[in-house]
Parts: C-alpha cells; sequence; structure tokens
C-alpha cells in the first residue's frame, strides 16, 4: 500500500490556490477541467515532493473545485494535512503577515495549526527537531478551533 493523495473540496479555487501555493509554498502538479463533470481538479506538491510528484502524482493534494456552487460545513471533520516545515517560526510569521490566523500557535518549536479558507485543519511541524521556544509565540494564545 502506499499514500497517493488527499482530496479537499473547495468553494473558491482562487483563494484556496493563494493559500495552498503563495502562503505555504505548495506548487501545482496537474490541473484538470471537466466540462461535463462541472469540475475542476489541481494537485499541489510539496517542494521537496514536487519532482516525484511531476512523475507519478504523489504525494499530493487534490483540490476538487465544484462548478455549481455548494456549502461545505465541518471541515474539522475531515481532520487535518500535515507538513513538516524547514522553520516553524518563520512559516507562521509569513503567514500571519499574510492575514492567516495561527489558531494554534508553536509555542513548544514543534507544532502549530492553521486553517485554509475553508476551514481544513493544516498542522505544521517542524523538520529535524524542535526549535527552542520563543517569543512571541510562546505566550500567544490559541485561536478558534483547529
Amino acid at each position: 500500500m502506499e499514500y497517493v493523495h488527499t482530496m479537499v473540496r473547495v468553494s473558491d479555487l482562487e483563494q484556496s490556490l493563494k493559500f495552498y501555493c503563495e502562503h505555504l509554498g505548495l506548487s501545482e502538479v496537474q490541473r484538470t477541467d471537466n466540462e461535463k463533470g462541472r469540475f475542476t481538479l489541481v494537485f499541489l506538491a510539496a517542494p521537496d515532493q514536487l519532482e516525484e510528484a511531476k512523475l507519478t502524482k504523489k504525494p499530493t493534494i487534490e483540490l476538487t473545485y465544484n462548478w455549481d456552487k455548494e456549502e461545505y460545513t465541518g471541515g474539522r471533520n475531515f481532520g487535518h494535512l500535515a507538513f513538516r516545515v524547514d522553520d516553524i517560526y518563520t512559516l507562521c510569521q509569513q503567514l500571519m503577515d499574510a492575514g492567516v490566523v495561527i489558531n494554534r500557535p508553536p509555542r513548544c518549536g514543534h507544532m502549530a495549526f492553521v486553517k485554509s479558507p475553508d476551514g481544513i485543519s493544516i498542522e505544521l511541524i517542524q523538520k529535524n527537531g524542535d526549535l527552542p521556544p520563543q517569543e512571541p509565540w510562546l505566550s500567544m494564545p490559541n485561536t478558534g478551533s483547529w
């Protein structure tokens, strides 16, 4: 068995691509518009796995955008996506500067949570061991749910 992809339904494709690509740093691997089915699929990969994803389409996140509007509730029911990151403090600061709420700050230097525009929880995990705890993260309270 091997992990292939995770599918997430999104209500605004451009807003979601901005979040996943511009803010988190993922790259688009493939896009398919299906006029008959009235949907668009966009596959994204993390920078360190981009070449593998271009060849095999794994591991990827599949953003599914249905052209006919519908409301998606319960993003938390999905669980979460998780990414290992080079510097959790730097990424969290970049996300905050872009207006993304840090729901669970990286107080421990190891892990943080944010949410996508559609309410999908995203876990950020520090690569290669925890960073020493530091401010402002150490004193920052949780916001909302994750």
